[in-house]
């Protein structure tokens, strides 16, 4: 079966989604792809001790505290190429950022390929069905944009500044994907 909660946050309201003991799920209230992997028929597990521990982590994590995602049980639902992506996505530490560009070619190295499409890794960063808890926040552009996240840009340098990343370094593109 599967449950679903709320928790508000600094960024807006969030809903959390999973089974008894896994998360599969955190979106923001507006996010692309809102709810997109929870099942139909889910019902509502406020109280459940796997939500409870989420709304601790990110409490933590809002307070300034710097939790590790690995404390929590998570279990996104995707092909194998979106979850190599979402575990190189973990590896990126608070406070840093990693270029998509980088990301296709550790991807490329961990499957024994060439190369790696950038478009690819963003399709996947993008349906990353587990917000800030897999910090597809991180990711920025090559060039020093801040573009490509579903939860939208004014979360995104939110969640960045949190994190004490000096983003007068990235710009704001005048269009792209997260626009």
């Amino acid at each position: 079966m599967f449950y679903f909660a709320h928790c508000e946050s600094p960024v807006g309201e969030l809903m959390l989604a999973g089974d008894e003991r896994h998360v599969s799920g955190l979106w923001m209230e507006g996010q692309k792809y809102f709810g997109a992997t929870l099942p139909g028929g889910a019902v509502e597990g406020e109280n459940l001790p796997v939500f409870c521990a989420a709304r601790q982590w990110l409490q933590d994590y809002f307070a300034g505290k710097r939790p590790e995602p690995s404390d929590l049980p998570l279990a996104p639902a995707g092909g194998a190429f979106r979850q190599l992506v979402w575990k190189i996505l973990l590896e990126i530490p608070y406070g840093q950022v990693a270029a998509y560009g980088w990301i296709a070619k550790e991807a490329a190295k961990r499957m024994g390929r060439a190369s790696m499409s950038s478009q690819a890794v963003g399709g996947a960063v993008g349906h990353n069905p587990i917000s800030i808890l897999i910090p597809c926040h991180r990711v920025v552009g090559s060039d020093g944009s801040l573009t490509g996240y579903a939860g939208g840009l004014d979360k995104k340098r939110w969640l960045l500044k949190h994190e004490g990343v000096d983003l007068s370094r990235f710009y704001l593109p005048e269009r792209g994907s997260a626009l």
